[in-house]
């Protein structure tokens, strides 16, 4: 396979606790420069900078919501609500993927520098005073949250897909794209929106109202599934080869679903999601592990250290 490198970064938050998220966000911007300064820039940085941001982008809302808390009152939303969201945050990060795919170039919005540092100011106030102070009541019936939300949804629809959409037609138009055919350049949205479609479907006919029940584990699920889909995709980018239609970790995902819709039985169908998250997981990893062992093999590096420099004399 012939990899092909990609020096851009996104800057996305690492980590769901609160007290990591701030510095880890601050910090996330540089390991390109680092990787660049010490010539190890390639494909196994990219994989590993967008590998792990396409998990992390799930854990985001969750933590940026567990401040405003669940309750069902004027300074929460529900959990459906947030479960869009969530759909929302994960396909605006896989959508510069998916033009990467087409084009061969990463666009990044400045939706996502934006996102970015409204993440760190929430965070860091709520540190210092507590998720109390977004408790209060603006005009019109808005709330902190809902205004979050209808910036995430505006977001989207302003400054990342019809930018991306921009960017995919100039390529073909001036050809200089990798000129797929419509069925081969839509390709990798068929996993994707299959995805949205399977958990929307569960947790809509769900026995014992899954998601009320544990949303957590159904947000992380998503994220899980999301991440194995947008890691063989940035695979399928840096060896300019055909991307998956179809991600084998549905077929657990549909079973689960079968036999809590067949059992009708509360502890179940919970039981079966905490199975199903945990196999999901260690297969997400045993995936990543594999892939990055074969990579370091192919380019005969060593993943966590690099190769002195030995100096020549004249």
């Amino acid at each position: 396979m012939e990899f092909r490198p990609c020096y851009q970064e996104i800057i996305i938050l690492r980590r769901s606790s609160r007290k990591s998220t701030y510095l880890l966000e601050l910090t996330d911007g540089i390991d390109g420069k680092q990787a660049r300064k010490t010539s190890t820039s390639g494909p196994l940085g990219e994989l590993f900078d967008h590998g792990l941001d396409s998990y992390s982008v799930s854990l985001v809302p969750i933590a940026m919501f567990s401040i405003f808390g669940r309750n069902e009152n004027y300074y929460s939303l529900n959990v459906y609500r947030l479960f869009l969201m969530m759909c929302n945050i994960v396909g605006n990060f896989f959508s510069p993927h998916f033009e990467k795919y087409n084009t061969g170039l990463l666009f990044l919005p400045w939706g996502y520098d934006f996102s970015m540092w409204g993440t760190i100011i929430v965070f860091g106030i709520s540190g210092i005073y507590g998720p109390e102070i977004w408790h209060f009541k603006w005009e019109n019936g808005f709330s902190t949250p809902v205004a979050f939300e209808l910036l995430l949804y505006g977001s989207a629809l302003v400054s990342n897909v019809p930018v991306i959409a921009l960017n995919i037609y100039k390529s073909y138009r001036d050809k200089t794209g990798y000129m797929r055919p419509f069925s081969e350049a839509v390709r990798p949205l068929i996993p994707v929106i299959t995805l949205f479609i399977i958990m929307h479907t569960w947790i809509t006919i769900s026995p014992s109202n899954i998601l009320e029940r544990d949303p957590r584990v159904i947000y992380l699920l998503l994220g899980t599934i999301f991440s194995n889909i947008c890691c063989r995709l940035i695979v399928s980018q840096m060896s300019s080869t055909r991307c998956d239609a179809f991600n084998w970790l549905f077929i657990p995902l549909l079973l689960v679903m079968l036999l809590s819709v067949l059992t009708k039985i509360s502890i179940i169908e919970l039981l079966l999601t905490y199975f199903l998250f945990i196999f999901t997981t260690a297969a997400h990893i045993h995936y990543g592990t594999c892939l990055v062992r074969q990579m370091c093999r192919h380019f005969q590096i060593n993943c966590f250290s690099i190769k002195k420099k030995t100096s020549q004399k004249d």
